[in-house]
C-alpha cells in the first residue's frame, strides 16, 4: 500500500466515525440501520470529495501566483 491520499478521503474513517455516530443516536433513541451506515458514509465521502474538487478550482482563479 504505496498510494497516499489525505484523511477525509478514507472509507475507513468515515465508516468509523458514522459508526460512533450512529452507536452515540442509539444511545439517544435515534436508531441506525447498518445498511444505512454503509449509504451514509459513501454519501459522505462524495460530499467532501466534490467539496475537494469545488475549493481547488475556487483556489486557482481566486490565485494571484501562475502556475509554471
Amino acid at each position: 500500500m504505496d498510494d497516499i491520499k489525505p484523511w477525509y478521503l478514507s472509507k475507513t474513517i468515515w465508516g468509523g466515525l458514522v459508526a460512533i455516530a450512529a452507536s452515540v443516536g442509539s444511545l439517544l433513541g435515534v436508531p441506525v440501520e447498518p445498511g444505512d451506515q454503509a449509504a451514509l458514509s459513501d454519501a459522505i465521502i462524495t460530499t467532501v470529495g466534490a467539496a475537494g474538487a469545488v475549493l481547488t478550482v475556487v483556489g486557482r482563479i481566486a490565485a494571484t501566483s501562475r502556475i509554471f
